[in-house]
């Protein structure tokens, strides 16, 4: 291990992260026992259910929501059926499809043999697994033959409401230099307990989140690179009450980069935490397998909290969705671990704190391609001061070799980003990463300096609220609202009623498959 430039002990690193470990070993036991509707769907899609009924209900929370009315999800719906496959030859999708038409119960079927329904479904999980699999290496073929941009992946954001109108400025975003395109997704989505069907061309603040519009974008940003010669990623998000659900999409369609964080949904969404700790799983279960980069939400607590005072809780909550990442089966190399430059900029000496923590979180995560996230909070509309604000973060981003770097828009408190917003964007970026390269390189820190003594107290602190969340449990730590200054109950928040406990008949393949277990 390289010798700390921040003058940190790495065996306190080491230290912290197998506190985060206890506690993340703490939520899988809980995880373990239990899964939600949202898992369930998910394996319904896996299955090849999709469409939706005549009452454009999605087709996997018909069968879903069909089975938990008759009492009996506890054995989870593939035990159930594979049963039905025996029974009636007939595929998972006619018996959606008849379930929907009320022309068959499933849940009435006696139930035969473990062995043979987990058989008879064998068929249909080969063709998600070669599905997914074989969009991995399409992505890795595009990288081997074209190529991909630098890091750090300049990273820029779409957000019209309407999918086709976002090809035009996505492919416009990646000639002008972008290497990852996030499309926002539209307002409330993460509130919706089923995902929509079909493309879509009305959202608010953003655009639906369904696997027709990511195969739209894909394909879009496919022919953009092939263009430029340089192989453009595309982000979503799954976060929200379908978190599983919207990863199965994107691997199905290729996606690269999905905002997956355990506990923003918790904290931002107030959705029931017991929910989005066993949603996470088994959607980064499938991000891991799908070779899609996680990137954590971290710097959402600091739009709430003091990014100078509640710097700690940022790296504390790294620490844990690095061991609840690991817990799924993904590597550091898959981790966009979330950090931000969201101090006051007021604040004396700020750009020396900024510069403390993200060298911090580098040291502290070598391999992550760590998210660095730009002023947001202290964005005033004045264009001219956005500009430098950009400046400094992105020359912090290049100076600690940060991954993929969302770049900041002048326009940010004013109006969703213009194409002209993110082309001074991208050229603000390039100038700084080309003009300031190897500055990491070259420049050292003064010993016992305001940089190191800054990094120090902050892992120290955070190490000190790590013990305590371990002493209480992670659970016990949301209600207190340790992260973000927001308290969530146990037992409240949305989603609750979704969450059931698996009986002895339960059955899901995909977690070993996916894991390589």
């Amino acid at each position: 291990m390289k010798e700390s430039k921040l003058g940190l002990d790495f065996k306190k690193i080491e230290y912290a992260k197998n506190i985060a470990k206890n506690i993340s070993n703490d939520v899988q036991t809980f995880v373990d026992s239990y899964s939600t509707v949202a898992v369930e769907r998910t394996l319904c899609r896996l299955m090849g259910i999709d469409g939706v009924d005549s009452n454009d209900v999605p087709l996997p929370n018909v069968l879903v929501d069909f089975i938990k009315d008759k009492g009996m999800l506890g054995h989870g719906v593939l035990y159930l059926l594979g049963n039905a496959i025996l029974s009636t030859s007939l595929t998972p999708q006619q018996i959606a499809e008849k379930t929907s038409n009320n022309e068959l119960d499933i849940t009435t079927i006696p139930l035969g043999d473990e062995e043979k329904a987990h058989k008879a479904l064998e068929p249909y999980v080969n063709a998600s697994i070669e599905r997914i699999k074989n969009n991995r290496k399409r992505r890795e073929n595009y990288i081997a033959t074209i190529g991909e941009g630098s890091k750090p992946y300049l990273y820029v954001i779409v957000a019209t409401g309407n999918i086709y109108e976002d090809v035009v400025q996505a492919q416009a975003a990646a000639r002008q230099g972008a290497d990852i395109i996030a499309v926002i997704r539209t307002t409330g989505q993460s509130l919706l307990d089923y995902v929509p069907f079909g493309a879509t061309t009305e959202g608010f603040g953003g655009t639906f989140a369904t696997q027709e519009n990511f195969r739209i974008m894909r394909t879009a940003l496919d022919e953009v690179g092939e263009e430029v010669g340089r192989y453009i990623r595309l982000c979503n998000y799954c976060s929200g009450l379908c978190m599983p659900e919207i990863a199965v999409m994107g691997a199905l369609e290729g996606l690269d980069v999905m905002l997956n964080d355990a506990l923003y949904g918790i904290l931002f969404r107030d959705i029931n935490m017991q929910r989005t700790l066993v949603d996470q799983y088994f959607s980064r279960v499938i991000n891991g397998f799908a070779g899609v980069i996680i990137n954590t939400g971290e710097d959402n607590y600091l739009t709430t909290a003091d990014a100078f005072e509640q710097a700690h809780t940022v790296l504390a909550s790294d620490l844990i969705n690095e061991q609840l990442a690991f817990a799924a089966g993904l590597p550091s190399s898959q981790m966009g671990l979330g950090h931000a430059f969201e101090m006051n900029p007021d604040l004396e000496n700020g750009f020396l704190y900024e510069l403390s923590q993200a060298q911090m979180t580098r040291e502290i995560f070598p391999e992550a391609p760590l998210k660095y996230m730009p002023p947001t909070k202290f964005m005033t509309g004045n264009v001219f001061k956005g500009q430098i604000q950009n400046a400094l973060f992105n020359a912090i981003s290049i100076w600690t070799n940060q991954g993929l770097q969302l770049l900041g828009m002048i326009t940010e408190a004013i109006h969703t980003p213009f194409m002209s917003d993110r082309y001074l964007a991208i050229e603000n970026a390039k100038y700084v990463f080309n003009n300031m390269k190897s500055i990491g390189e070259e420049v050292e820190y003064k010993k016992n300096g305001i940089i190191q003594k800054r990094a120090q107290t902050v892992l120290d602190d955070a190490i000190n609220l790590l013990e305590k969340i371990d002493h209480e449990s992670l659970f016990d730590a949301l209600e207190k609202g340790i992260f973000g200054d927001v308290k969530r109950p146990k037992n409240g928040g949305k989603g609750l009623a979704g969450v059931f406990e698996k009986d002895s008949h339960y059955y899901n393949p995909f977690i070993k498959l996916m894991k390589g277990e």
